[in-house]
């Protein structure tokens, strides 16, 4: 047998697509684009085995449109122009039909490899749906980003993951020969981690290992139980997994153990995830969100040696990297810690929401033309750079909330320096 489960079963249809409701369910972002076969170009983004692959080929089918499917590991510009070739061949242009490409794992893909796409998805010779499980932000250019609809694939939930095991035993033309009975499901569930085609693997593994020779007419009768499949299952899987519940969990110890300045647990949970095969760019950009949101004005450094480590680490990739991401992390588990900045800027968005639309006091507008100038804009500027240590106590908030303090310095070195500085400017107007 070589066809995997998972592709013996793969849904053809939306009626036997199972989760991504918000996506194709009855108030689905692409539920009317899909019924009237009009839709732009498009980047399914999400954790591995959430039916992106699948979702492209219904989409296809539905729309009655021709399909080309590149994977990024092994496709490179000249497929992409051959594909593009063909789709101009196909004389299309301008119609609702033309084809759509997908290409999986787009990320994989380097800046001139995604520069070849932009023409053809400028002038619609192809609809692109690509496939990533990273952050498009950072792995798809912008150019390409900006022509694409960004849509989010989520892991299946435990009832998703139980209604495919029932249709995987009821429908599929192999298992259908042994009678099983999934007495236990829980270990399958937690080990696939939401991902459906682990979930399958791991099911065809149980039930074809355990099936015995039998020379009677009855069928072989394969009954599934947790230990079973801890037992046949675990000991192939990696004890860290990076589409699961244990990524979280592990992610989630490693910041607070920086965040909680303990540089020996932080070194430990990073050796956790680079011995599971975590891509060192999606550690190297935690630690950048947390070197300003952790300590930032406490240690300004910590975000410069963030930024640094995140472009070292993409620059050498595994495993050199392991040494500049334990440098770092020890860097930051030492640091002085400050959330200040990060409360600040919380603390402004509420207000903003509360207030909405506030005028920007005259004083302080853009005057470029005449006009504006008579209306008063930039009249009583005070240009602080014509007073003495460069410094006027101006009014640069709404008048409506003058003299909210949104930033309050944490109690470190660098921002008790801080404070005292914005008081000697300030003196009691926000009361530093």
């Amino acid at each position: 047998m070589s066809t995997p489960l998972a592709e013996r079963i793969r849904p053809l249809t939306l009626e036997d697509y199972l989760s991504q409701q918000h996506l194709i369910g009855n108030n689905g972002a692409l539920t009317q684009q899909i019924k009237s076969g009009v839709f732009s170009s498009m980047i399914f983004w999400g954790p591995p085995g959430t039916g992106k692959t699948t979702l492209a080929t219904i989409i296809a089918s539905q729309s009655e449109r021709p399909f080309y499917q590149l994977s990024a590991i092994d496709s490179g510009v000249a497929a992409i122009r051959a594909v593009i070739e063909k789709a101009k061949q196909a004389d299309t242009l301008f119609t609702s039909k033309n084809p759509i490409l997908f290409i999986d794992e787009i990320h994989r893909f380097s800046k001139s490899q995604q520069d070849s796409l932009l023409g053809a998805v400028e002038k619609g010779l192809v609809t692109l749906i690509g496939a990533t499980t990273e952050n498009p932000s950072f792995e798809v250019i912008p150019a390409l980003l900006s022509r694409c609809q960004v849509y989010i694939l989520k892991s299946f939930t435990r009832k998703d993951l139980g209604d495919l095991l029932i249709r995987a035993i009821e429908k599929d033309a192999i298992l259908k020969q042994y009678n099983i009975n999934i007495k236990e499901d829980e270990a399958l569930i937690r080990l696939s981690g939401g991902d459906a085609r682990k979930l399958l693997n791991m099911l065809e593994l149980v039930v074809l290992s355990d099936v015995q020779k039998n020379t009677s007419n009855e069928r072989t009768t394969v009954t599934v139980t947790n230990a079973m499949v801890l037992n046949k299952v675990q000991k192939n899987t990696v004890l860290y997994d990076k589409t699961g519940e244990q990524h979280y969990d592990i992610i989630s110890a490693f910041i607070k153990s920086i965040r909680g300045s303990d540089p020996n647990a932080a070194v430990y949970w990073l050796a956790r995830m680079i011995e599971g095969g975590e891509d060192v760019k999606f550690i190297a950009r935690r630690l950048l969100i947390l070197a300003s949101e952790d300590i930032g004005n406490a240690n300004p450094n910590a975000l410069l040696l963030a930024t640094s480590t995140f472009q070292a680490v993409t620059s050498i990739g595994y495993p050199e990297a392991r040494i500049i991401l334990s440098q770092c992390v020890i860097y930051l588990a030492t640091s002085a810690k400050s959330n200040a900045s990060y409360k600040a800027i919380n603390t402004a968005q509420q207000l903003v929401k509360q207030t909405g639309d506030l005028s920007v006091p005259l004083s302080i507008r853009n005057a470029p033309t005449k006009l504006m100038k008579e209306l008063g804009y930039g009249k009583n500027y005070e240009y602080a750079h014509d007073y003495e240590n460069n410094f006027v106590p101006h009014e640069f908030l709404p008048e409506e909330i003058k003299g909210t303090v949104f930033y309050t310095p944490g109690d470190n070195p660098k921002e008790n320096h801080l404070r005292n500085y914005l008081k000697k400017l300030w003196k009691d107007r926000y009361d530093y």
